[in-house]
């Protein structure tokens, strides 16, 4: 399954990216931790701890509305400073600021007592390719000031982004780590599309979700494709691509595009590909 590429995968824009974080730290107060709701645990970069150290961090568990609210509510009592929301359907932006406020209060008021005038709050928004930093923004600022892509890697260099009078942001490149130590946190991370479509192949990754969804979310299946699940994946391939029309000799391909597609807009439903805690 092109393992060996996939767990070796680390451009040389994500190693500047590292570097250029750990020379921009100094700058912010606060750091957004951007992770996916629907793999929390994959996208949670391990190197992030490292580099972050003692700064303070609100988590942002993106596109929750994507996710399934169990597995999403089980993450979130093991991680008190961690706050859900979506971009798309509009939850909890509005608890953003507030959320900061209240975690920078007790330094905000010893700056004041130093005599030093307050200012805009600065924070660092971080987090792996494509886990919604610019639909973010563009969210927080009530404007498009920031590209957004349904693709990794569309956010190529850092800018400063001012939010309001209370808030100033530095958006960075998306960034992975140099080796995935589990093969299943490369696959979690190229399904929801943090690694290009061509890194993995489209076969291989449907047929992982395949099997993941006939284990835990059988009736999602059932009631979107219509199908038998107690088929076996090709022969389920099968029966999908005659029912939406899909004929040639890359059919099997085109389908596995489709489920996949169909997984990441959320049509086969509320669905949480992490069901564990990974080391990092």
């Amino acid at each position: 399954m092109g393992e060996d590429k996939m767990i070796q995968w680390f451009p040389g824009h994500m190693a500047k990216a590292r570097r250029e974080i750990e020379d921009n730290l100094k700058l912010v107060d606060i750091v957004f931790e951007l992770i996916d709701a629907r793999i929390p645990y994959s996208s949670k970069n391990p190197l992030i701890n490292q580099i972050l150290n003692q700064k303070p961090r609100l988590t942002l568990l993106t596109k929750a509305s994507l996710a399934d609210p169990h597995y999403t509510n089980l993450f979130i009592k093991d991680n008190p400073n961690c706050l859900e929301i979506d971009s798309i359907t509009n939850l909890n932006i509005q608890k953003i600021v507030p959320y900061v406020k209240v975690v920078l209060k007790e330094k905000r008021e010893r700056d004041k007592k130093r005599g030093m005038k307050p200012r805009a709050i600065r924070t660092m928004i971080l987090g792996i390719p494509n886990v919604g930093k610019s639909t973010l923004i563009n969210r927080l600022v009530g404007k498009k000031v920031a590209r957004v892509g349904d693709k990794p890697g569309v956010t190529k260099a850092r800018q400063w982004i001012r939010i309001n009078k209370d808030l100033e942001l530095l958006d960075m490149p998306g960034i992975l780590w140099p080796k995935f130590e589990d093969k299943t946190v490369g696959i979690h991370l190229a399904l929801t599309g943090a690694i290009k479509d061509e890194i993995l192949s489209l076969e291989d990754l449907g047929d992982y979700l395949l099997t993941f969804l006939k284990d835990n979310y059988r009736a999602n299946l059932e009631a979107v494709y219509k199908i038998d699940t107690s088929l076996d994946n090709f022969e389920i391939a099968k029966e999908i691509a005659k029912s939406r029309g899909i004929f040639g000799d890359d059919y099997l391909s085109r389908v596995m595009e489709v489920i996949i597609n169909e997984f990441r807009s959320g049509k086969l439903g509320r669905i949480t590909l992490d069901r564990y805690k990974n080391n990092g």
